[in-house]
This record gives C-alpha cells, sequence and structure tokens, in this order.
C-alpha cells in the first residue's frame, strides 16, 4: 500500500479505466485468461444490473472467495449457495437489524465506543500522537466487547489468529487451508458466543434459527470481526478527512455536543454521512465480484456461465461518474439523498447481496468519531494529508497515516 500510494498507482488505475471505457465504450470488457473468463464492468448501469441480481445469475460465491474466506469463515453466507445462503442471510439481517438505523444493542454498542475512544484520546495526549497502531489495538477491543462481550475485551488472541487467517487467505489460491489454526480459531469464538452476555450481538444468535442447522448462526461470527477490521479503517481515515475540513469538522463537533452524553445512542447523521464518504473516497473493497451461474446476454453479446465479473468500484466512485464530488469530500450529498440517486455510488455494495451490517458500522464508526471529537482537536502530520480546497489523494495509507491533538 505504501508503494502505492508513492507510485500513484491509483491514479494511474483510474487513467486506465478511462482508456477502456473510452476504446470498448460501455462493455462489459471480457479479459481472456488461462484460467477462465472474467468481464469487467464500465459503467454504473452494468454494475447494477450484476448487484440487483444477486445471487441467480450473479453469485458473490465466487470461486477467489471461497478459497480466501474459506480460511476463516467456512460457514459464512457470502461463500454459501441455494438454501443454506438464504438461511444464513437471514441469520445475518436478524442478527445485525439490518433495516434499523439504530440496533436494539445501540445503548451498549455507543458506551463501550465511548470507553474505547475516550482511552485513544488519552494515549495520543499522553504520547503527542495517534498512529493505526494505536487506534487499531482500541478498536479491536470494542468490536470484541460489541460482538463477543466483556470475556473476549482483552483476548487480543483471537485477533492475532484472525489476522494469520487473513494473511493466509491472500495467498489462498497457492496454498493449502490451515485447519488445524481455522479449528483453534473457530472453538475460541464458539467459547466467547455462548457465554456473551446481553447486549452483545453473540447473544441476539442463540434463538434466531430453531431447527435450521444449515443456518449455522455462530458461524456466521468470524465474518463480522473480519469485516470490522476495514470499518476501523474508515473510520481512522474519516478522522483524518475531518481533520483537514475545519468546516465540515465544526458541523461534526456541533452536532457531538448537541446531541450530548457521547455513551448515549444517537443517530448523528453528519458524522454517518462522513464515514459514507471515507467510504466512497477509499473504497475498501476495490473490486466486487460476482460469478455466473448460466449465460447472461448482455448488448455485446453472451458472457458464459463461470464468468468471474469485477467492478473496479475507484472507478466508479471517484471518476465523472461521481461528479462534481469526485476529489473532495462532500458529506452533504448523502445528507441530500443525492448520493443514495446515484448508482455509481455503493459504499455498502447493493442489491440483495448489500452489506447486512451497514447501520450496525456507521453507528459504532459514527460513535467512534463522536469521542474522538467530543473535546480534541486533531492534525495530520503525515503525507499525504486531506486538506480542504486541494484534490483527495487518490489513496491513503493508514499504516502510515499519523495525527496529533494539538495544544
Amino acid at each position: 500500500m505504501k508503494l502505492s500510494e508513492r507510485r500513484g498507482w491509483d491514479r494511474r488505475a483510474l487513467a486506465l479505466m478511462a482508456e477502456l471505457r473510452e476504446r470498448y465504450g460501455d462493455g462489459p470488457v471480457m479479459v481472456t485468461t488461462t484460467a477462465r473468463p472474467i468481464a469487467l464492468l464500465l459503467t454504473p448501469e452494468g454494475m447494477q444490473r450484476v448487484l440487483e441480481r444477486t445471487p441467480d445469475p450473479f453469485t458473490p460465491d465466487t470461486l477467489e472467495k471461497r478459497r480466501a474466506l474459506g480460511q476463516f469463515q467456512p460457514h459464512g453466507s457470502l461463500i454459501s449457495r441455494g438454501g443454506e445462503r438464504r438461511a444464513r442471510r437471514r441469520v445475518n439481517e436478524k442478527a445485525l437489524e439490518t433495516t434499523r438505523p439504530m440496533h436494539s444493542i445501540a445503548p451498549e454498542v455507543t458506551r463501550r465506543t465511548a470507553e474505547e475512544s475516550s482511552a485513544t484520546v488519552r494515549r495520543a495526549l499522553r504520547h503527542g500522537v495517534l498512529g493505526w497502531d494505536d487506534f487499531n489495538e482500541l478498536w479491536w477491543r470494542s468490536v470484541r466487547r460489541i460482538v463477543l462481550g466483556e470475556a473476549a475485551a482483552d483476548d487480543t488472541e483471537l485477533t492475532r489468529q484472525l489476522d494469520v487467517l487473513r494473511s493466509a487467505a491472500n495467498l489462498s489460491l497457492l496454498r493449502t487451508r490451515q485447519r488445524a489454526r481455522r479449528d483453534e480459531f473457530l472453538l475460541r469464538v464458539h467459547r466467547h458466543a455462548f457465554t456473551a452476555e446481553p447486549g452483545t450481538i453473540a447473544h441476539e444468535l442463540h434463538d434466531l434459527a430453531p431447527g435450521l442447522p444449515e443456518a449455522d448462526p455462530v458461524g456466521q461470527i468470524p465474518h463480522w470481526m473480519f469485516a470490522y477490521e476495514p470499518a476501523g479503517m474508515v473510520t481512522y481515515r474519516a478522522l483524518a478527512l475531518l481533520a483537514g475540513h475545519p468546516e465540515q469538522a465544526a458541523r461534526a463537533v456541533e452536532e457531538v455536543r448537541e446531541a450530548g452524553d457521547p455513551a448515549s445512542p444517537h443517530l448523528l447523521p453528519h458524522l454517518r454521512a462522513c464515514v459514507l464518504e471515507s467510504v466512497r473516497l477509499w473504497h475498501t473493497t476495490p473490486l466486487l465480484l460476482r460469478e455466473t451461474t448460466e449465460p447472461t446476454r448482455w448488448a455485446g453479446g453472451t458472457m458464459p456461465a463461470g464468468t468471474l465479473v469485477a467492478a473496479y468500484t475507484p472507478w466508479f466512485q471517484r471518476s465523472d461518474f461521481a461528479a462534481p464530488h469526485q476529489d473532495s469530500f462532500a458529506p452533504e450529498q448523502w445528507l441530500s439523498g443525492k448520493a443514495e440517486e446515484n448508482p455509481a455510488l455503493v459504499p455498502f455494495s447493493g442489491g440483495p447481496g448489500r452489506c447486512p451490517a451497514e447501520n450496525l458500522v456507521l453507528l459504532t464508526a459514527s460513535s467512534w468519531l463522536a469521542g474522538m471529537l467530543a473535546d480534541t482537536d486533531w492534525k495530520v502530520i503525515s503525507r499525504p494529508a486531506p486538506r480542504a480546497g486541494e484534490p483527495i489523494p487518490a489513496l491513503l495509507d493508514h499504516f502510515t497515516l499519523y495525527l496529533t491533538p494539538p495544544p
């Protein structure tokens, strides 16, 4: 990531996509490989067609995802098909309360995020600087508390095991699964899940799928843990965006102060919009992948079954499709509803495969930001730094992003 940021590869990738669009029109462009056909989507309309017709004939259960995610979540809904997928998707939507902006355990979520974000601020004030490692350590502590309960708060070994398995997932097409390590990780998850107290996501699982063993409610937890990692990246980058945009930061601080106690649940629409902008500007899933389950007809021909269909999200969210805000920080477009009307903007994917945890992530992230901003100003001291009036960098490497709370 550091090399990509330094060499400007992400900006060059956008230029390449523009060249492909000019050469091939609306596409999709079929790419010939020795393994199997790949279709690269070039228009928001093409992407929306694929997302809206998930899981049939465009399933999210691609070969690449099965090999990668199977390293740590073999029964996840994202890599399931048929009746198993339907049962597991229902479990996810019920436990995560997909349609509710405020989860029923919102008081516990905001209390825990307030405690951990306050500890993050204190650490930064003590050291004079905030880096990703310090932020991520306390972010994960809050995640373990929210998902699995207080007994898991200090179980850093659980997070370490997940990191190891995720690293193995990156090379999943070249390596066999680490079954013993995966079993150890899953056993640890199950132990915490079955002792989780009320006010946690895991506790809500116990009665969600009686008589449906294929649903495997506890087996969905590893994906929630996995997905909360990029949510932390998004939150940290949103803090950097606010640090470089004083007017937006002032509006956020005013919203937090009007809400009152950071440990009490509040909707915080402006901060939610800032989080959505963070995802739009630096999507944590650069490639949305689907696989055709049958031949599909397009204007230029027929796409065969087994085709890997890829949507390069930065192309849709940072090109002319996102005009006039391609390279600017514009949370107001989410507040006005204009962003939701733009088919190119899919921060949490779209259609039936849309992320079921979107509202829970927005609640967690906005609550974290509320705690970080309530009594503290921030300044980005690393480079590149997003600043008002300047184009937003095509990539912001969170690993080398440093902020300071100035006196």
